[in-house]
């Protein structure tokens, strides 16, 4: 299937597939939607879902008739994620988006020698912002 959505074409075809997830009893059954993400050559998410006429992939076709659809909808990197995170197994989320590093509720000590330009810098911009310098470092990671 082929969309353009913004200017940007979508095609299932082209595209590299990730993963897809299944939903409901089978093709037979009214609700039964099936999902796939996949991701352009130029690194965009999209997922392609198609499913039966009471999925949320259904069409109207005329007052209170409905048929089965398909569908493109283009993703930002992060509902991308989330998409993973709910429909994908552990290994394939993390072969796509990376492993996972938990965050450590450790605190260390580190010193370190900058400019005093960029020092400077790093001192404005946490006061800017109102952070600690280390927030700040912190956010930036």
């Amino acid at each position: 299937m082929k969309r353009i959505s913004n200017g940007k074409l979508y095609d299932t075809e082209t595209a590299t597939r990730i993963a897809s997830k299944s939903h409901g009893q089978g093709r037979r059954d009214f609700s039964y939607y099936e999902e796939t993400l996949y991701r352009k050559r130029t690194g965009e998410y999209f997922l392609y879902g198609e499913g039966g006429p009471m999925s949320r992939y259904s069409v109207s076709r005329g007052l209170n008739e409905w048929s089965g659809g398909e569908k493109i909808i283009p993703l930002t990197y992060e509902k991308a994620r989330e998409w993973g995170e709910a429909s994908m197994d552990a290994d394939d989320y993390q072969a796509e988006f990376g492993e996972i590093v938990e965050e450590s509720s450790e605190r260390v000590t580190m010193s370190i020698s900058l400019d005093g330009t960029v020092a400077d810098r790093i001192r404005r911009e946490a006061k800017e912002k109102g952070l600690s310098v280390s927030a700040l470092i912190a956010s930036k990671f």
